[in-house]
């Protein structure tokens, strides 16, 4: 039997139809087909409605260690404060739409519908990756650049905005030194599986590639639990994802001509807060033309924002490769 998918009216705004099961159809399509967004994460914020458009996301500075935790059988247990801090993030709406006719239902041999539901799915697609990519390299709230200017180094700047010519492509040597800053200079967590996570865009991958120390993902994948969509291989404990997307991660970085943008994290990136999460609406009588125009958009209330802004050691978790 063909699925039956019913259209109910909003009653917030007239005319306005809403599909819940073609609307979760898509999102359940759409979201693992995301590269960047796979990566965000809630963050454990509930939103509550009526309350502003303003969200702070709250973050916690690690405890510290100590050379032993031992106890004698009368030593008081050591307690500490925590030292908490916040990042707002403002809300906005995002959506699109594309029109169909009834001549156009009438006449065309293929199903409108069909191809047009595909179309908005891609769009939404790209949307959400390129949000989530402009929240891993935001230049206010991530901080920490490294330019490659030769095979083996680079330089490191805490401004935000880089302020030296990457002379060089990326090479594993750099990533050494990056995995290396990440794990003793900023003690920043692993992402998962005691590995950070890097997304790049092609001109990076390539370089990385042409390296025989590359480990491709055929070499380790039966090693691990999982496999991110678009990973391409393993080089000093960071797994990369590839994407070509130009608007998420451009593949020449501010004025090289040699290097691609990218970012290595761990832990606490980048969080997404929703207030209504990415859905599609139906104007059945779209420009009011006695319903011979109609109009379906997908919508969504929501923010996307690094959890951190700062380059302290303990708190910033995203490097940015980059170039002035």
């Amino acid at each position: 039997m063909p699925e039956t998918f019913g259209w109910t009216e909003d009653a917030h705004a007239v005319g306005v139809y809403f599909n819940h099961q073609i609307s979760r159809k898509l999102l359940e399509v759409t979201l693992p087909e995301c590269l960047v967004n796979q990566f965000v994460h809630d963050h454990g914020v509930g939103f509550r409605r009526n309350a502003g458009e303003t969200v702070n996301i709250m973050h916690v500075t690690e405890l510290p260690d100590q050379a032993s935790f031992s106890l004698g059988e009368d030593d008081q247990f050591p307690i500490h404060k925590p030292a908490f801090g916040n990042r707002p993030l403002t809300l906005k709406e995002y959506g699109a739409g594309v029109q169909s006719t009834e001549l156009m239902r009438i006449l065309s041999i293929f199903n409108p519908d069909d191809i047009l539901q595909k179309r908005l799915r891609r769009q939404m697609e790209n949307a959400l990756d390129t949000m989530a990519a402009q929240a891993f390299k935001d230049p206010l709230a991530v901080l920490i650049t490294f330019a490659p200017t030769s095979r083996t180094g680079g330089v490191w700047e805490t401004s935000g905005t880089p302020q030296t010519l990457a002379t060089s492509a990326l090479t594993l040597d750099h990533c050494k030194k990056i995995s290396a800053y990440m794990r003793d200079i900023i003690h920043v967590p692993f992402y998962a599986d005691q590995t950070y996570t890097g997304v790049s865009s092609n001109t990076n991958i390539e370089s990385l590639l042409d390296d025989p120390r590359a480990e491709r993902w055929q070499q380790y994948g039966g090693k691990m639990d999982f496999m991110y969509r678009g990973e391409m291989c393993l080089t000093y404990k960071i797994r990369w994802i590839e994407t070509n997307r130009q608007a998420a991660f451009a593949n020449l970085a501010g004025t090289s001509t040699v290097l691609g943008e990218s970012v290595v994290f761990g832990d606490e990136a980048v969080a997404r807060i929703e207030a209504l999460a990415p859905h599609l609406r139906l104007s059945s009588n779209y420009q009011g033309r006695f319903g011979t125009k109609q109009a379906c958009a997908w919508y969504a209330i929501l923010a996307y924002g690094s959890v951190w802004s700062n380059s302290n050691d303990g708190m910033a978790k995203i490097i940015r490769i980059a170039s002035a």
